[in-house]
């Protein structure tokens, strides 16, 4: 993987269509993050004043309306974006692991209601399934995790509030949708078996992430 930090936005797009898989933060890999790649002052950094910056976070939807890469908690639970190129065979192989929700599940209605509003901030889909009760928010956010790393729910895009000079502020929200609306829905049927993609893509990950064991390749597929 390259060594040389990255500056921009435009340069952090490329290596992650090189790459194929790259997760936003460090998982314990070294090197393997877009935190990790980036030159120190586009990681995160307090102001004196107050507040912070962080151009790394707010490269994130620029990245997903330039790239045409998903991105969503794809590993260990943990935000990474895949580049278009490698989509296909990730959704493949891991919706044979995690099956179609089932019919009247909270995981379908998620998927229904996104089907028929095309894409909603996460706190807008809470509220749509009925969520909104107390302590709900970190039971939901289970669901759409798991549908995440199933390869069912990716995010479109980030919202942010506007401050009453109308100047975005906070951490944002992410825009979520199906992969099918995002990238189509040949992206998410390649004619390749669950297996083949699996091979496919334990190849790959064995480029970018040489001289590890086997066994930490495929947990990452899990």
């Amino acid at each position: 993987m390259k060594k040389e930090p990255l500056h921009s936005c435009s340069q952090l797009i490329d290596y992650i269509n090189r790459v194929g898989f790259l997760p936003l933060l460090p998982l314990g890999i070294d090197g393997w993050s877009a935190e990790e790649m980036v030159d120190a002052e586009c990681r995160y950094h307090p102001l004196p004043e107050g507040g912070w910056e962080w151009p790394l976070w707010a490269w994130k939807g620029e990245i997903l309306q330039e790239s045409g890469c998903a991105y969503g908690k794809f590993f260990n639970g943990k935000a990474a974006f895949i580049a278009r190129e490698w989509w296909p065979d990730f959704c493949n192989y891991r919706r044979s692991r995690y099956p179609r929700p089932a019919e009247g599940s909270i995981e379908e209605a998620i998927l229904t209601t996104l089907r028929s509003r095309g894409s909603l901030i996460t706190r807008e889909l809470r509220a749509a399934c009925g969520f909104t009760g107390p302590k709900m928010r970190s039971r939901f956010d289970a669901y759409l995790t798991r549908l995440e790393m199933g390869g069912y729910l990716v995010t479109e895009d980030f919202v942010y509030p506007h401050d009453r000079h109308g100047r975005e502020y906070g951490w944002g929200w992410s825009l979520l949708t199906t992969p099918e609306a995002l990238l189509g829905r040949e992206a998410c049927q390649p004619h390749r078996s669950p297996e083949e993609s699996r091979a496919r893509l334990l190849h790959h990950l064995a480029k970018i992430l040489p001289d590890k064991p086997v066994r930490l390749y495929e947990s990452l597929l899990r």
